[in-house]
């Protein structure tokens, strides 16, 4: 119905979803460009490759861990108070970073980093959006907000590239710190939806966290996907985290590196967005597979053919439109399956399996490098993986299967897709 799906872009909607595009492109951004840091890090400093490397695997692992926490927060008490400590945590967790000391790197850019981008990322956001949207156009809100959280790698990659090579390293770091204080004046633009309508005769009283998660690990859809979300996570950090270097012993010069983290960024607008029409026709089962297996096949392309500019920008591009393009239906099964009253957490837990996978994508990628002089066993192991989660993916069901404790539908929101 036109004009019903007209009145759900209420004005609470639509300025909460830019604040929260605004938050997500910053802190996406601002962790994607880190990468770039490594060349100039290791030269300048005694780190090693390794050593970032598992910096940046405590980084993911703290933002799991913190994931279900931060969700549960702003499940309860709303996103602007807990956007505001994470704005707060990323600055000086980059600045930290910035002091060029193993410490400083564990402490700011690993942990303090990793609870700001669980305070600041798609387990808050979407939960917040998903709250102010009706049914009718949930599904949409999602995609455009998982699309536009991708825009600030486009603009952060070759800006932070660019400070890197005009000024110091250090320098740089500390002027993406500035940047994530923006995260904090965007909070001005949250808007609360109207008041829930009262409860009409045998509808369920939404459940807390506890309660949520509960329900949710009885539930054979939601278990088999959170397994998969393992190499979701394993393959993208292990590229964000690597890239950059891994092309660099290959001949390229820096600037390549960041005009692929910038291409992984604008082309990951298109595929979010596709992948969110698509659910609505496919399924958000199916689409995920698809996205798990065309991933693999990009990497396992790129591994075997010769490293040039124009490759890695195909590369670049090809892993974009794929890049979170698993938010769309992830976060369609989570809201199908449970409703948005608990979707934080929810969200958290899942991406818990997905910062696992992280962790030791960031960590074994640079291990692999320092004890062989190459990245072939980390490229490998994504292929492997990656498959691995496509055919499990597969034998998922979908919203419309609920098992277990999850399988009453009594009181739960429609299926978003």
């Amino acid at each position: 119905m036109p004009h019903a799906a007209a009145r759900s872009w209420t004005p609470a909607l639509i300025l909460s979803l830019v604040a929260a595009g605004i938050i997500l492109s910053l802190s996406m951004g601002l962790r994607q460009s880190l990468g770039l840091f490594v060349e100039p890090m290791v030269r300048g400093t005694g780190i090693t490759v390794a050593t970032f490397g598992f910096a940046m695997a405590v980084q993911n692992l703290a933002w799991g861990i913190g994931q279900p926490f931060m969700g549960a927060l702003c499940d309860r008490f709303g996103g602007r108070l807990v956007v505001l400590i994470a704005a707060a945590l990323y600055g000086l967790g980059l600045y930290l970073a910035a002091s060029g000391s193993h410490v400083g790197l564990y402490l700011g850019g690993g942990l303090l980093i990793g609870l700001a981008v669980a305070g600041t990322s798609h387990g808050v956001l979407v939960g917040i959006v998903s709250r102010l949207a009706t049914p009718a156009v949930r599904a949409t809100a999602v995609s455009i907000l998982a699309a536009t959280g991708s825009l600030g790698t486009f603009v952060i990659a070759p800006a932070a590239q660019g400070m890197i090579d005009r000024w110091t390293w250090q320098d740089a770091m500390i002027g993406l710190a500035l940047l994530a204080a923006l995260m904090a004046v965007a909070t001005l633009l949250f808007r609360r939806g109207p008041a829930p309508a009262p409860a009409t005769a045998g509808a369920v009283p939404p459940v807390n966290a506890r309660a949520a998660i509960g329900q949710a690990l009885g539930n054979r859809t939601f278990i088999i996907t959170t397994i998969a979300f393992f190499a979701c996570g394993f393959q993208l950090i292990f590229i964000a985290t690597h890239l950059p270097n891994f092309i660099g012993i290959c001949g390229l010069p820096p600037i390549v590196g960041a005009q692929a983290i910038a291409l992984i960024g604008i082309c990951n607008a298109f595929g979010t967005l596709g992948a969110g029409y698509l659910c609505q026709r496919w399924g958000n089962r199916n689409v995920l597979a698809l996205i798990y297996l065309l991933r693999t096949a990009a990497i396992a392309v790129f591994f075997v053919v010769p490293v040039s500019v124009e490759t890695t920008l195909i590369f670049a591009a090809a892993m974009g439109v794929l890049w979170l393009s698993v938010v769309p239906p992830v976060s369609g099964l989570i809201n199908g399956l449970f409703g948005p009253a608990n979707f934080g957490a929810l969200f958290g837990v899942m991406f818990l399996s997905h910062q696992v996978g992280a962790f030791l994508g960031a960590w074994l990628g640079g291990l692999s490098f320092e004890w062989s002089g190459s990245y072939s066993t980390g490229w490998v192991s994504l292929i492997v993986v990656g498959t691995i989660a496509a055919v499990l993916q597969m034998t998922a069901g979908d919203e419309a299967d609920r098992d277990g404790p999850a399988g009453t539908t009594a009181g739960r929101a429609p299926a978003t897709s």
